[in-house]
């Protein structure tokens, strides 16, 4: 899709993988996280379905985030008009404890990476 690399670049993040009809891009996220002990790489995951005629897509998010960023993060989504679909943690024994935050919209794929990088300005780090 054309505009993977756009809003990867708008979003300070990376191409995960492109195709005819799906974009994923990858923001790292330096939380120094342990699973068991065990390092843990934390990333926010955002995905650009295929462009409607009306030039939007439908726009998932998957934020992995400290338990006092939830409601904080919450609140940012909902302000730029992102569904907030689902709070919940992945594992257990992790360190600090995380959890993972999804929401959608359906928007242009610029414009919703605009909102996005203003929301995760509601992050530590």
């Amino acid at each position: 899709m054309p505009h993977c690399k756009k809003a990867a670049r708008i979003l300070g993040g990376k191409v995960k993988s492109c195709s005819r009809t799906r974009c994923e891009v990858t923001k790292e996220r330096h939380l120094h996280a342990t699973i068991l002990g065990r390092d843990y790489e934390t990333d926010q995951e955002f995905v650009f379905e295929s462009i409607d005629q009306k030039g939007r897509t439908l726009n998932t998010v998957e934020f992995t985030v400290l338990q006092q960023e939830v409601n904080p993060l919450i609140d940012a989504l909902r302000k730029y008009g992102f569904k907030v679909t689902a709070v919940h943690n992945h594992w257990l024994f992790d360190q600090p404890r995380l959890m993972y935050v999804h929401a959608e919209n359906v928007e242009n794929p610029y414009v919703a990476a605009e909102m996005l990088s203003k929301v995760l300005t509601v992050l530590e780090n």
